[in-house]
């Protein structure tokens, strides 16, 4: 089963059902819901997401993470990803972090709207529409 790694962007996108991007990234988690690819994101991912959901009513925003944490997983971002992202050549520090999470956790792609933060990954990097279109 092929690993992804999710950006915040796409699960903004699945939950706050944001056009026009909407359609991939839900057909993106449905996907992994039925088990024929395996998401995962970084802490802070998800943590960004809960963020931006804060303007929905709280038990309507628990609900939706709560439905999105039993489809995603939550790799571990530790000390060494923090000194890799530290040293690297990444000029967002937080991109950069989301990329050594990837590359620990074995993703094999990392799904983004934002490609062009991540021109220095060694992991391929594809929009939602992109990556579907691999499949």
């Amino acid at each position: 089963m092929r690993k992804i790694f999710l950006d915040s962007d796409i699960m903004l996108d699945a939950t706050l059902r944001r056009e026009p991007f909407y359609i991939a990234a839900a057909n993106l988690l449905e996907l992994c819901y039925q088990a024929q690819l395996k998401a995962i994101t970084s802490p802070t991912a998800f943590i960004n997401t809960c963020y931006f959901l804060n303007k929905l009513s709280p038990s309507t925003k628990m609900e939706l993470l709560k439905r999105l944490r039993s489809i995603v997983s939550i790799t571990e971002v530790n000390q060494s990803i923090i000194d890799l992202a530290f040293n690297s050549n990444f000029t967002d520090f937080e991109d950069a972090v989301q990329f050594f999470t990837a590359k620990n956790a074995g993703a094999e792609v990392i799904i983004t709207r934002n490609i062009k933060d991540y021109k220095n990954s060694t992991i391929p990097v594809l929009t939602a529409e992109q990556f579907l279109r691999t499949l």
